[in-house]
């Protein structure tokens, strides 16, 4: 049913553009010889390339960061106490405003760009880990310290298995959102990327490399998520079946 239901959707884009017959709503063929073309040249994989490393950067230290202050907060009522109001601020301020200020304080540089993005990130996965931690089983806890496991065997067979599945929804949702907010901090400011080159061909009208260049980057990601996220994910949390 899924392949019927995208074959339908792309059948329908194709008659739209059929009856359409604009430069505005180009044909499938149009689209997938601009990705033919920008990828013969190397255009396209060479700004790919630039927005995947800063994906993966923003991405790693959301996580790692997040993780780790997130089941701080989780353990430790005093520090939840203390850095609740900060977290629940940067939860709420809007992307456009994170990306703006960093580089109105920092330039426009590589760094700024990274930043922003990972602080956009970064108080969704607290909140996610603060909840796992909160969820950890106290007598699996306690079981370890009496048979005297040690800390990190107590970490790998008794803490991790519990917390996997909140570090897996944490990474599937950011790298959703993660994504589409580098693409935004690109366009605003790099210059390069993916999101800078959307942002070249929405000043030119250019509709067709904007979908080719959108479609393809969506796949990479989708490809991301199924063949290394989702493995990950179903290897950590087999326990549970």
């Amino acid at each position: 049913m899924r392949c019927l239901s995208f074959a339908v959707m792309i059948a329908s884009w194709q008659l739209i553009a059929t009856l359409a017959d604009s430069r505005l709503v180009p044909g499938l063929w149009q689209i997938c010889h601009a990705v033919v073309v920008d990828l013969n040249s190397g255009v396209l994989l060479h700004n790919l390339l630039i927005t995947l490393r800063r994906v993966v950067i923003a991405f790693s230290s959301a996580m790692v960061l997040g993780s780790l202050i997130g089941y701080a907060m989780g353990r430790s009522r005093l520090l939840d106490t203390v850095l609740d109001g900060w977290i629940i601020t940067l939860l709420n301020i809007p992307a456009l405003i994170t990306i703006v200020l960093a580089y109105v304080w920092f330039g426009l540089v590589e760094t700024a760009a990274v930043v922003a993005v990972m602080l956009n990130k970064f108080p969704s996965v607290v909140m996610t880990l603060r909840q796992g931690a909160r969820a950890l089983d106290r007598d699996y806890a306690e079981m370890a310290t009496l048979y005297r496991v040690g800390r990190w065997r107590t970490i790998r067979y008794v803490t991790w298995p519990q917390l996997a599945p909140f570090v897996f929804t944490a990474a599937r949702t950011g790298l959703s959102i993660v994504w589409k907010i580098v693409l935004v901090a690109e366009a605003l400011g790099r210059g390069d990327g993916i999101g800078g080159e959307l942002q070249l061909f929405f000043q030119n009208f250019d509709v067709t490399r904007l979908i080719a260049y959108a479609l393809v980057f969506i796949a990479v990601v989708q490809v991301i998520e199924a063949a290394i996220l989702l493995p990950l994910e179903r290897r950590a949390t087999r326990w549970l079946r």
